[in-house]
């Protein structure tokens, strides 16, 4: 069972998204707030799965509010809800540690699809914005990578590693390797053990960084 916070200060919008998902067999909604003060501190008792972060809210906005979970390192995996795909404050969500984004106006179908894809470890980002991300994170001073990080993994794993690097879906990975999604998803996820990352955009930034891409 997937656990499920939504935050959002408009309540329609709130109540709405949280009645779609939690009429979901395998997703349940375990709170909902009004503000980014409010989520924080439903997140850290409940400790969610996923949260869908509103970006502009009162008190704390989404972006502070992701930044402050992340800080305290407190595993749930933000989804930010947006009005617009190009918003520029989206970026800075991913960059304080957002696991995706999501449109308001999305179907319910993408939606549900979204949650179920950032509580594996999986986000599809637009490519403009993918792009942007990995070179705000190529640009800012970091700590250099462990000289042996890229030996935990096995070959295939690289392979798979530079395709999410490169933007590629699990199903365009599974197409180009000729193996199932769900041996796909096993690579990735035994890559995110490896490599201590985070999410599928962490394996990006990582990818880029460590030179597969």
């Amino acid at each position: 069972m997937i656990r499920v916070v939504v935050a959002d200060d408009q309540e329609l919008v709130r109540d709405g998204v949280a009645a779609i998902l939690d009429a979901e067999e395998d997703l349940s909604i375990v709170g909902t707030a009004a503000d980014g003060a409010e989520a924080v501190g439903l997140i850290q008792a409940v400790k969610p799965d996923v949260a869908l972060m509103d970006i502009r809210m009162p008190e704390i906005d989404g972006i502070q509010a992701t930044r402050q979970l992340v800080a305290a390192g407190i595993p749930t995996r933000v989804l930010i809800l947006t009005t617009f795909g190009k918003d520029a404050y989206v970026l800075a969500a991913l960059r304080a540690g957002a696991s995706g984004f999501l449109l308001k106006d999305a179907p319910r179908a993408s939606l549900v699809a979204a949650v179920h894809a950032v509580a594996e470890g999986d986000a599809t980002l637009e490519e403009s914005l993918l792009r942007q991300l990995v070179a705000d994170h190529l640009n800012r001073p970091s700590s250099p990578l462990p000289p042996t990080a890229l030996h935990r993994l096995t070959p295939r794993e690289s392979e798979v590693l530079a395709l999410v690097g490169r933007g590629h879906s699990n199903d365009e990975i599974a197409r180009a390797l000729f193996v199932s999604q769900t041996t796909v998803k096993t690579h990735i996820a035994r890559t995110l053990a490896k490599l201590g990352a985070r999410d599928r955009i962490q394996l990006v930034v990582w990818a880029h960084r460590s030179g597969l891409v």
